[in-house]
């Protein structure tokens, strides 16, 4: 096996633990988020009760932002705070930066996640924030995420890359 390359020690390195702040799933199609304290997730279908219906293989199966980027784009809007439900991810994440998770995977609670791509905002997010909404999540949107393990998982979980 090759000797890793300086760059791969650096995207290799990554002591910090993040925390699951908040938990939410989508009933159904333009129905408000419901909050959640604890959620059980199983592969091919992501959160029980969520809205999602995809398969095995789907790159969509969980969504995340960082609790950080919530704020920084209430900034961008001249906001003091936007609730997390607005946003319609899954899960809230605090104290570890998502996109060090790229090409990994990833454990909270019980459940094991993977890294599958970046959650780009949709236009509807105009709409929902305001004027400028859109481009104030450029860049901040998120991760998706295939489950690999089911499992439980709940607020105060903590989450970290798994080596």
């Amino acid at each position: 096996m090759a000797e890793p390359t300086p760059m791969q020690i650096l995207l290799d390195t990554l002591p910090q633990t993040g925390r699951v702040e908040w938990i939410g799933i989508r009933p159904a199609r333009g129905q408000a988020m419901e909050m959640l304290e604890r959620v059980t997730v199983s592969p091919g279908t992501g959160l029980e009760g969520d809205r999602f219906k995809g398969r095995e293989t789907s790159k969509r199966q969980v969504t995340l932002i960082q609790q950080e980027h919530l704020h920084a784009i209430a900034s961008c809007l001249q906001r003091e705070a936007i609730a997390p439900e607005v946003f319609r991810r899954n899960i809230v994440i605090s104290g570890l930066n998502l996109l060090a998770l790229k090409g990994k995977t990833f454990r909270i609670g019980d459940v094991v996640l993977e890294y599958t791509g970046l959650c780009h905002p949709c236009s509807k997010m105009e709409t929902t924030l305001g004027p400028g909404g859109y481009n104030a999540m450029r860049g901040h949107g998120g991760i998706t995420t295939r489950v690999v393990e089911g499992g439980k998982l709940a607020l105060g979980d903590s989450v970290q890359a798994c080596l």
